[in-house]
Protein backbone atom coordinates (compact mmCIF):
# COMPACT_ATOMS: atom_id res chain seq x y z
CA UNK A 1 0.00 0.00 0.00
CA UNK A 2 2.86 2.42 0.72
CA UNK A 3 4.27 1.92 -2.79
CA UNK A 4 0.85 2.83 -4.16
CA UNK A 5 1.05 6.29 -2.46
CA UNK A 6 -2.65 7.28 -2.56
CA UNK A 7 -3.70 10.90 -2.96
CA UNK A 8 -6.34 10.40 -0.28
CA UNK A 9 -7.98 7.65 1.80
CA UNK A 10 -11.54 7.40 3.13
CA UNK A 11 -12.52 4.82 5.75
CA UNK A 12 -16.18 3.87 6.25
CA UNK A 13 -16.26 1.52 9.23
CA UNK A 14 -18.13 0.07 12.15
CA UNK A 15 -17.93 2.27 15.30
CA UNK A 16 -15.75 -0.34 16.99
CA UNK A 17 -12.87 0.37 14.60
CA UNK A 18 -12.65 3.96 15.83
CA UNK A 19 -12.15 2.81 19.42
CA UNK A 20 -8.88 1.03 18.52
CA UNK A 21 -5.91 3.41 19.07
CA UNK A 22 -3.87 1.91 16.24
CA UNK A 23 -6.66 2.45 13.68
CA UNK A 24 -5.86 6.12 13.09
CA UNK A 25 -2.11 5.51 13.13
CA UNK A 26 -2.40 2.75 10.53
CA UNK A 27 -4.42 4.94 8.16
CA UNK A 28 -2.08 7.92 8.46
CA UNK A 29 0.83 5.62 7.63
CA UNK A 30 -0.97 4.73 4.41
CA UNK A 31 -1.75 8.37 3.59
CA UNK A 32 -1.71 11.60 5.58
CA UNK A 33 -4.79 12.77 3.66
CA UNK A 34 -7.22 10.49 5.45
CA UNK A 35 -10.81 10.97 6.60
CA UNK A 36 -13.55 8.60 7.65
CA UNK A 37 -16.62 8.04 9.75
CA UNK A 38 -18.55 5.39 11.63
CA UNK A 39 -21.53 3.97 9.81
CA UNK A 40 -24.84 2.13 9.96
CA UNK A 41 -23.53 -0.21 7.25
CA UNK A 42 -20.55 -0.22 4.89
CA UNK A 43 -20.77 -0.26 1.08
CA UNK A 44 -18.01 -1.81 -1.03
CA UNK A 45 -18.55 -2.71 -4.67
CA UNK A 46 -22.07 -4.13 -4.89
CA UNK A 47 -22.04 -5.45 -1.31
CA UNK A 48 -23.32 -4.11 1.99
CA UNK A 49 -21.51 -5.14 5.17
CA UNK A 50 -21.98 -4.77 8.91
CA UNK A 51 -19.24 -4.61 11.53
CA UNK A 52 -16.67 -4.21 8.78
CA UNK A 53 -14.72 -1.55 6.94
CA UNK A 54 -14.84 -0.17 3.41
CA UNK A 55 -11.52 1.50 2.59
CA UNK A 56 -11.16 3.84 -0.40
CA UNK A 57 -7.61 4.63 -1.56
CA UNK A 58 -7.43 6.87 -4.63
CA UNK A 59 -4.38 8.14 -6.51
CA UNK A 60 -4.64 10.88 -9.11
CA UNK A 61 -2.60 10.40 -12.26
CA UNK A 62 -2.25 14.10 -13.06
CA UNK A 63 -1.89 17.37 -11.17
CA UNK A 64 -5.15 17.11 -9.23
CA UNK A 65 -4.83 17.25 -5.47
CA UNK A 66 -6.82 17.34 -2.25
CA UNK A 67 -6.58 19.24 1.00
CA UNK A 68 -8.12 17.95 4.23
CA UNK A 69 -9.83 20.29 6.69
CA UNK A 70 -11.50 19.66 10.01
CA UNK A 71 -13.01 21.60 12.87
CA UNK A 72 -14.79 20.97 16.17
CA UNK A 73 -18.59 20.94 16.56
CA UNK A 74 -19.42 22.07 20.09
CA UNK A 75 -23.14 21.28 20.05
CA UNK A 76 -26.23 21.33 17.84
CA UNK A 77 -26.79 25.07 18.32
CA UNK A 78 -23.34 25.89 16.94
CA UNK A 79 -23.81 23.91 13.70
CA UNK A 80 -24.10 26.94 11.40
CA UNK A 81 -21.03 28.66 12.87
CA UNK A 82 -19.11 25.39 12.66
CA UNK A 83 -19.86 25.19 8.95
CA UNK A 84 -18.63 28.73 8.46
CA UNK A 85 -15.49 28.02 10.49
CA UNK A 86 -14.73 24.99 8.34
CA UNK A 87 -15.22 27.04 5.16
CA UNK A 88 -12.85 29.74 6.43
CA UNK A 89 -9.96 27.32 6.08
CA UNK A 90 -10.82 26.19 2.54
CA UNK A 91 -9.06 27.94 -0.35
CA UNK A 92 -11.69 28.70 -2.99
CA UNK A 93 -9.14 29.25 -5.77
CA UNK A 94 -9.43 26.29 -8.13
CA UNK A 95 -11.85 24.45 -5.81
CA UNK A 96 -13.82 21.78 -7.70
CA UNK A 97 -15.77 19.94 -5.02
CA UNK A 98 -16.09 19.20 -1.30
CA UNK A 99 -16.78 15.87 0.42
CA UNK A 100 -18.06 16.36 3.97
CA UNK A 101 -18.30 13.94 6.91
CA UNK A 102 -19.93 15.06 10.17
CA UNK A 103 -21.28 13.63 13.45
CA UNK A 104 -24.64 11.92 13.21
CA UNK A 105 -26.00 12.92 16.63
CA UNK A 106 -26.42 16.28 18.36
CA UNK A 107 -26.00 18.11 15.05
CA UNK A 108 -28.21 20.29 12.88
CA UNK A 109 -27.07 19.02 9.50
CA UNK A 110 -29.01 21.63 7.56
CA UNK A 111 -27.42 24.49 9.49
CA UNK A 112 -23.94 22.95 9.21
CA UNK A 113 -24.30 22.70 5.45
CA UNK A 114 -25.76 26.21 5.17
CA UNK A 115 -22.84 27.66 7.12
CA UNK A 116 -20.35 25.88 4.90
CA UNK A 117 -22.11 26.95 1.71
CA UNK A 118 -22.15 30.65 2.61
CA UNK A 119 -18.42 30.92 1.98
CA UNK A 120 -17.96 28.54 -0.95
CA UNK A 121 -18.48 29.33 -4.65
CA UNK A 122 -22.04 28.49 -5.77
CA UNK A 123 -20.80 26.21 -8.55
CA UNK A 124 -18.92 23.96 -6.12
CA UNK A 125 -20.87 20.84 -5.20
CA UNK A 126 -20.92 19.53 -1.63
CA UNK A 127 -21.57 15.85 -0.97
CA UNK A 128 -21.06 13.37 1.88
CA UNK A 129 -23.10 12.50 4.94
CA UNK A 130 -23.59 12.23 8.68
CA UNK A 131 -21.92 9.38 10.56
CA UNK A 132 -23.90 6.47 12.00
CA UNK A 133 -23.78 3.87 14.76
CA UNK A 134 -26.10 1.16 13.41
CA UNK A 135 -29.30 2.91 14.47
CA UNK A 136 -28.41 3.38 18.14
CA UNK A 137 -28.18 7.19 17.78
CA UNK A 138 -25.84 7.34 20.76
CA UNK A 139 -22.28 8.10 19.62
CA UNK A 140 -20.76 8.40 16.18
CA UNK A 141 -17.16 9.03 15.13
CA UNK A 142 -15.33 11.09 12.53
CA UNK A 143 -11.70 10.58 11.53
CA UNK A 144 -9.30 13.26 10.30
CA UNK A 145 -5.49 13.46 9.93
CA UNK A 146 -5.00 14.48 13.55
CA UNK A 147 -7.15 11.83 15.20
CA UNK A 148 -10.59 10.39 15.88
CA UNK A 149 -13.40 11.81 17.99
CA UNK A 150 -17.16 12.15 18.15
CA UNK A 151 -17.41 15.92 17.62
CA UNK A 152 -15.23 16.66 14.59
CA UNK A 153 -16.34 17.65 11.10
CA UNK A 154 -13.98 16.64 8.26
CA UNK A 155 -13.91 17.76 4.65
CA UNK A 156 -11.96 16.82 1.54
CA UNK A 157 -11.44 19.80 -0.77
CA UNK A 158 -10.73 18.76 -4.37
CA UNK A 159 -8.58 20.86 -6.74
CA UNK A 160 -7.63 20.47 -10.38
CA UNK A 161 -9.14 21.31 -13.76
CA UNK A 162 -8.95 17.63 -14.70
CA UNK A 163 -11.55 16.69 -12.07
CA UNK A 164 -15.27 16.54 -12.86
CA UNK A 165 -18.20 15.69 -10.61
CA UNK A 166 -21.72 14.41 -11.17
CA UNK A 167 -24.34 14.27 -8.44
CA UNK A 168 -27.74 12.68 -8.03
CA UNK A 169 -30.22 11.95 -5.24
CA UNK A 170 -33.53 10.11 -5.03
CA UNK A 171 -35.70 8.54 -2.37
CA UNK A 172 -38.47 6.36 -3.70
CA UNK A 173 -40.81 7.00 -0.75
CA UNK A 174 -44.56 7.48 -1.26
CA UNK A 175 -46.52 10.23 0.47
CA UNK A 176 -49.89 9.64 2.14
CA UNK A 177 -52.40 11.64 4.13
CA UNK A 178 -53.00 15.39 3.96
CA UNK A 179 -50.31 18.05 3.70
CA UNK A 180 -50.12 19.92 7.00
CA UNK A 181 -48.75 23.41 7.54
CA UNK A 182 -45.71 23.89 9.76
CA UNK A 183 -47.14 26.41 12.23
CA UNK A 184 -44.34 26.30 14.81
CA UNK A 185 -40.73 25.19 14.38
CA UNK A 186 -37.33 26.33 15.52
CA UNK A 187 -34.40 25.05 13.44
CA UNK A 188 -34.84 21.26 13.37
CA UNK A 189 -37.39 21.03 16.19
CA UNK A 190 -40.98 20.77 14.97
CA UNK A 191 -43.53 21.94 17.53
CA UNK A 192 -46.83 22.28 15.67
CA UNK A 193 -48.59 21.15 12.50
CA UNK A 194 -51.84 22.90 11.63
CA UNK A 195 -51.77 24.47 15.09
CA UNK A 196 -51.68 21.11 16.91
CA UNK A 197 -48.74 19.53 18.76
CA UNK A 198 -46.64 17.74 16.16
CA UNK A 199 -46.03 14.71 18.39
CA UNK A 200 -49.79 14.19 18.90
CA UNK A 201 -50.49 14.26 15.16
CA UNK A 202 -47.60 11.93 14.44
CA UNK A 203 -48.76 9.43 17.03
CA UNK A 204 -52.31 9.49 15.66
CA UNK A 205 -51.03 8.44 12.24
CA UNK A 206 -48.58 5.81 13.45
CA UNK A 207 -51.02 3.83 15.57
CA UNK A 208 -49.25 0.84 17.11
CA UNK A 209 -45.92 1.98 15.61
CA UNK A 210 -46.04 4.97 17.98
CA UNK A 211 -45.09 2.65 20.85
CA UNK A 212 -41.64 2.29 19.29
CA UNK A 213 -40.86 5.98 18.88
CA UNK A 214 -38.38 7.45 18.12
CA UNK A 215 -36.95 4.36 16.37
CA UNK A 216 -40.12 3.78 14.33
CA UNK A 217 -39.82 7.34 13.00
CA UNK A 218 -37.24 6.02 10.53
CA UNK A 219 -40.04 4.12 8.78
CA UNK A 220 -42.34 7.15 8.44
CA UNK A 221 -40.45 10.28 7.38
CA UNK A 222 -41.90 13.60 6.21
CA UNK A 223 -42.05 14.89 2.67
CA UNK A 224 -41.23 18.63 2.60
CA UNK A 225 -43.50 20.79 0.42
CA UNK A 226 -42.87 24.44 -0.44
CA UNK A 227 -45.12 27.45 0.13
CA UNK A 228 -47.30 26.47 -2.83
CA UNK A 229 -47.64 22.90 -1.60
CA UNK A 230 -45.33 21.50 -4.27
CA UNK A 231 -42.76 18.75 -3.47
CA UNK A 232 -39.20 19.97 -2.89
CA UNK A 233 -37.72 16.43 -3.17
CA UNK A 234 -36.39 16.89 0.37
CA UNK A 235 -37.29 14.35 3.07
CA UNK A 236 -37.00 14.80 6.82
CA UNK A 237 -36.55 11.96 9.32
CA UNK A 238 -37.62 11.98 12.95
CA UNK A 239 -34.58 11.42 15.17
CA UNK A 240 -36.15 12.06 18.55
CA UNK A 241 -39.18 13.24 20.49
CA UNK A 242 -39.63 15.75 23.31
CA UNK A 243 -42.52 14.71 25.53
CA UNK A 244 -42.55 17.94 27.52
CA UNK A 245 -43.15 20.15 24.47
CA UNK A 246 -44.84 17.42 22.39
CA UNK A 247 -42.38 18.15 19.60
CA UNK A 248 -40.39 16.14 17.07
CA UNK A 249 -36.61 16.43 16.63
CA UNK A 250 -35.87 16.18 12.91
CA UNK A 251 -32.60 15.35 11.16
CA UNK A 252 -32.75 18.68 9.31
CA UNK A 253 -34.52 22.01 9.44
CA UNK A 254 -38.03 22.89 8.33
CA UNK A 255 -39.54 26.35 7.98
CA UNK A 256 -42.93 27.74 8.96
CA UNK A 257 -43.56 28.43 5.27
CA UNK A 258 -43.34 24.69 4.56
CA UNK A 259 -45.93 21.95 4.49
CA UNK A 260 -45.22 18.37 5.58
CA UNK A 261 -46.80 15.09 4.52
CA UNK A 262 -46.09 11.63 5.88
CA UNK A 263 -44.35 9.03 3.74
CA UNK A 264 -43.85 5.27 3.67
CA UNK A 265 -42.14 2.85 1.29
CA UNK A 266 -41.73 -0.76 0.27
CA UNK A 267 -38.44 -2.38 -0.66
CA UNK A 268 -39.37 -2.24 -4.35
CA UNK A 269 -40.12 1.49 -4.03
CA UNK A 270 -36.68 2.17 -2.59
CA UNK A 271 -34.87 0.09 -5.18
CA UNK A 272 -36.76 2.04 -7.85
CA UNK A 273 -35.55 5.24 -6.16
CA UNK A 274 -31.96 4.00 -6.43
CA UNK A 275 -32.55 3.26 -10.12
CA UNK A 276 -33.81 6.81 -10.71
CA UNK A 277 -30.82 8.26 -8.85
CA UNK A 278 -28.23 6.45 -10.94
CA UNK A 279 -30.23 6.81 -14.15
CA UNK A 280 -29.79 10.56 -14.01
CA UNK A 281 -26.01 10.20 -13.95
CA UNK A 282 -25.60 7.43 -16.53
CA UNK A 283 -27.61 9.47 -19.03
CA UNK A 284 -25.05 12.26 -18.74
CA UNK A 285 -21.73 12.29 -20.56
CA UNK A 286 -20.03 9.24 -19.01
CA UNK A 287 -16.84 8.05 -20.67
CA UNK A 288 -16.72 4.28 -20.29
CA UNK A 289 -12.97 4.23 -20.94
CA UNK A 290 -12.25 6.43 -17.89
CA UNK A 291 -11.91 5.38 -14.26
CA UNK A 292 -14.62 6.67 -11.91
CA UNK A 293 -15.14 6.78 -8.17
CA UNK A 294 -18.78 6.50 -7.08
CA UNK A 295 -19.28 7.50 -3.43
CA UNK A 296 -22.73 6.35 -2.32
CA UNK A 297 -24.48 7.58 0.81
CA UNK A 298 -27.77 5.91 1.71
CA UNK A 299 -29.96 6.32 4.78
CA UNK A 300 -30.16 3.86 7.65
CA UNK A 301 -33.96 4.14 7.37
CA UNK A 302 -33.82 2.65 3.88
CA UNK A 303 -31.69 -0.19 5.23
CA UNK A 304 -34.25 -0.92 7.93
CA UNK A 305 -37.11 -1.08 5.42
CA UNK A 306 -35.23 -3.29 2.94
CA UNK A 307 -33.77 -5.67 5.48
CA UNK A 308 -32.11 -8.65 3.81
CA UNK A 309 -32.74 -7.08 0.39
CA UNK A 310 -30.69 -3.96 1.13
CA UNK A 311 -27.93 -4.94 -1.31
CA UNK A 312 -30.38 -4.74 -4.20
CA UNK A 313 -30.22 -0.94 -4.27
CA UNK A 314 -26.42 -1.08 -4.48
CA UNK A 315 -26.60 -3.82 -7.10
CA UNK A 316 -28.86 -1.50 -9.12
CA UNK A 317 -26.11 1.12 -9.12
CA UNK A 318 -23.47 -1.45 -10.01
CA UNK A 319 -25.54 -2.67 -12.97
CA UNK A 320 -25.97 0.84 -14.36
CA UNK A 321 -22.38 1.99 -13.84
CA UNK A 322 -20.70 -0.26 -16.36
CA UNK A 323 -16.99 0.18 -17.02
CA UNK A 324 -14.11 0.91 -14.63
CA UNK A 325 -16.03 2.26 -11.62
CA UNK A 326 -15.08 1.88 -7.95
CA UNK A 327 -18.18 1.96 -5.69
CA UNK A 328 -17.90 2.65 -1.97
CA UNK A 329 -19.85 4.43 0.74
CA UNK A 330 -21.96 4.01 3.83
CA UNK A 331 -25.39 4.01 5.44
CA UNK A 332 -25.83 7.29 7.25
CA UNK A 333 -27.94 9.53 9.48
CA UNK A 334 -28.16 12.22 6.78
CA UNK A 335 -27.13 12.47 3.14
CA UNK A 336 -25.53 15.55 1.54
CA UNK A 337 -25.89 16.19 -2.19
CA UNK A 338 -27.30 18.48 -4.85
CA UNK A 339 -30.30 17.16 -6.77
CA UNK A 340 -29.06 15.85 -10.12
CA UNK A 341 -26.25 18.36 -10.76
CA UNK A 342 -28.45 21.38 -10.19
CA UNK A 343 -29.72 23.54 -7.40
CA UNK A 344 -28.16 24.12 -4.03
CA UNK A 345 -26.68 21.33 -1.98
CA UNK A 346 -29.17 19.86 0.48
CA UNK A 347 -29.20 17.73 3.58
CA UNK A 348 -31.40 14.79 2.67
CA UNK A 349 -32.94 12.04 4.79
CA UNK A 350 -34.15 8.61 3.69
CA UNK A 351 -32.43 9.25 0.35
CA UNK A 352 -29.77 7.55 -1.74
CA UNK A 353 -27.17 10.00 -3.02
CA UNK A 354 -24.29 9.51 -5.43
CA UNK A 355 -21.15 11.52 -6.08
CA UNK A 356 -19.39 10.39 -9.27
CA UNK A 357 -15.80 11.62 -9.58
CA UNK A 358 -13.70 11.44 -12.75
CA UNK A 359 -10.17 12.57 -13.54
CA UNK A 360 -9.65 13.39 -17.22
CA UNK A 361 -6.34 12.05 -18.52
Amino acid sequence: MRAFAPSFVIAFASPTFFLVPSFHQTLTEICVNCVGCSTAGEISGNRVFENGISLVAIRFSGSAQVKIHHTHLQDMQSSFNTGQSLADGIDNEGLRGVYLLAPGVDVNGSALLAGLATKLPEKVGISGGLAGDYGAFEQTYVLHPEGVDSRSVSAIAFYGESLSFDYSANGGWRSFGPARAVTSAIANQLFELDGRPALDIYRDYLGDYANDLPASGLLFPFEVLNEEGQPTQVIRTILGIDESSKSLILAGEVQTSHYLRLMHASTDDLIDGAHRAINGITHSNMNYHTDYLALVTSCVGRKLVMGDRVEEEIEEIDCQLTGPVCIAGFYSYGEISPLLNKGQCELHNQTLTIMLLREAC
